[in-house]
């Protein structure tokens, strides 16, 4: 199978696009290399890369040729990014894909739409989101994703794409960009720089390893139903105060460096998905948080080469705006 991996040189997306090259499959990366896109996230990797963007019709049709179906990882996603400034995610998260299922459906090929579980709100305690459940996103990123999801189901309900979606979970393991919590506060805790703890500390996230994320989207893709919506949870929910404190245990750090900043705006207080549907058609998560967490951490602090140079520049631009207020204050 010829598979197009859009957004395929970030994180999750890298490593899913090294996971089915390993498998045999011929795999095409298109990605646009905004900043938290890495080529060296594919090093080792035998598959062909494309440089381009997914709202771009002809570059994606010229990257695609020849492909039996297309996973779009491709997405602006960082929540803090989208309180900032939210038009380059409604024009990546919903044109983008608005452009691919339309191309998809064109060319005759099967489509998985990468998601979130952000795209269902808060949930209250003691409850888990089903696919079924209404979309009340919070953050401009949520939203744009909702929106490029519903173009998804739409065009499968009115041109008969063939076309599925997966909601995941947070998600950790190497790679990931240091602007997400986990690496972040591990990259800062080894470093002996703050650790900037939103509010109360009290969010709750279900934490999914990013080879159990893959696993699940491989699953969809060949077995998955047009139409279907398919949340990929680990059940392994956690309190942010909780995981940082994991954090700090498994770095050595010291826990002044913790600092509870204000909190961001819209901030959601809980995700829980009901991962059953996905369950039934085989899958369950290889990790528990009790591996994976220590294994993420030995990753950053055996691995400074990778996250070092990514920690300058437009990130510290951003990691500013973001933080030096909060901080200081």
């Amino acid at each position: 199978m010829r598979v197009l991996v859009t957004g395929g040189a970030g994180f999750i997306g890298s490593h899913f696009a090294k996971r089915l090259a390993a498998a045999g499959e011929d795999i095409v990366v298109f990605d646009k290399l905004t900043y938290s896109g890495n080529p060296a996230n594919l090093e080792g990797a035998d598959l062909e890369f494309v440089e381009g963007d997914i709202c771009d019709l002809g570059a994606v049709a010229g990257a695609g040729a020849g492909c039996d179906a297309v996973v779009n990882f491709a997405a602006e996603t960082h929540v803090d990014r989208s309180i900032l400034g939210a038009s380059e995610f409604v024009e990546t998260d919903v044109l983008g894909a608005f452009t691919l299922v339309s191309w998809a459906k064109e060319a005759g090929i099967r489509l998985v739409q990468v998601s979130t579980d952000e795209v269902y709100g808060d949930v209250p305690a003691g409850e888990s989101s089903r696919e079924d459940d209404p979309l009340r996103p919070s953050s401009p990123y949520a939203a744009s994703k909702a929106g490029g999801d519903l173009q998804i189901l739409a065009a499968v309900r009115t041109y008969g794409a063939n076309a599925s979606i997966t909601r995941g979970s947070n998600t950790y393991g190497p790679n990931q960009y240091p602007e997400k919590v986990i690496p972040l506060f591990v990259t800062n805790a080894l470093d002996g720089e703050p650790l900037p703890l939103y509010g109360d500390g009290r969010q709750t996230r279900d934490w999914l390893h990013v080879d159990d994320h893959c696993a699940a989207i491989e699953l969809v893709l060949r077995e998955g139903g047009p139409g279907e919506i398919y949340n990929v949870g680990a059940g392994e929910e956690l309190e942010n105060r909780e995981l940082t404190s994991r954090i700090l245990e498994l770095t050595g750090a010291d826990e002044s460096l913790v600092r509870h900043v204000e909190d961001r705006a819209g901030h959601d207080r809980r995700y829980s998905l009901d991962s059953s549907k996905l369950r039934e058609l085989g899958w369950s998560p290889g990790h528990t948080l009790a591996d994976g967490l220590p294994e993420t951490v030995e990753w950053y602090r055996s691995n400074r080469a990778w996250w070092e140079p990514l920690k300058s520049g437009e990130y510290l631009d951003y990691y500013r705006r973001q933080y030096a207020e909060r901080l200081t204050s």
